[in-house]
């Protein structure tokens, strides 16, 4: 692992609130520290920033609501990146662990959508759709216009008029 690499990691277990005493505490009695819901570096980690964000914004805080989806979105990119780069390392070794590794991927890429929607709707709701749309671009990009989400972000840059054409699903192959 690069010196980049660990610094990331490091930044963003600092970011989730992982505490290395309690680390150490719990990695004594499991073994499997980032393993955990909370203080964890893993989906259901990421999944929890979500949830948190969401009661912030449910509450009116949304400052905390936008650092708990900036949170969120800068782990499930470090976690998609290093699921991908494990994956890419076992392919033609072990084909267990690269199948892990891309199911773990897709479901960082789909926190990833769901948080940028998140993020793009706290901006539309504080008045910056300016602000949203290279979110919004980013969902479609990330999950095309097939996926729920892609669609989503899509209908969301009609909304708000950064688009004009409605898009529809895409056309039957040899329909008549």
């Amino acid at each position: 692992m690069s010196c980049r690499s660990l610094l990331t990691a490091a930044a963003l277990l600092a970011a989730l609130g992982f505490a290395p005493a309690q680390a150490l505490a719990q990695g004594a009695a499991s073994g499997r520290v980032l393993a955990q819901t909370t203080g964890g570096f893993n989906p259901s980690s990421v999944q929890a920033l979500i949830n948190k964000g969401d009661a912030a914004a449910a509450a009116g805080d949304l400052t905390t609501a936008r650092k708990a989806y900036d949170d969120a979105r800068k782990a499930a990119k470090s976690l998609l990146a290093f699921y991908r780069d494990l994956s890419g390392a076992f392919r033609g070794l072990d084909a267990r662990i690269p199948r892990e590794m891309d199911d773990k991927g897709r479901e960082s890429l789909v926190l990833l959508a769901e948080a940028n929607l998140r993020l793009a709707a706290l901006f539309r709701r504080q008045n910056q759709p300016e602000v949203a749309v290279p979110v919004l671009v980013e969902v479609v990009r990330l999950m095309t216009p097939s996926q729920p989400q892609g669609q989503k972000a899509y209908q969301s840059l009609v909304e708000l008029g950064f688009v004009d054409t409605e898009f529809k699903g895409a056309a039957p192959v040899g329909g008549n």
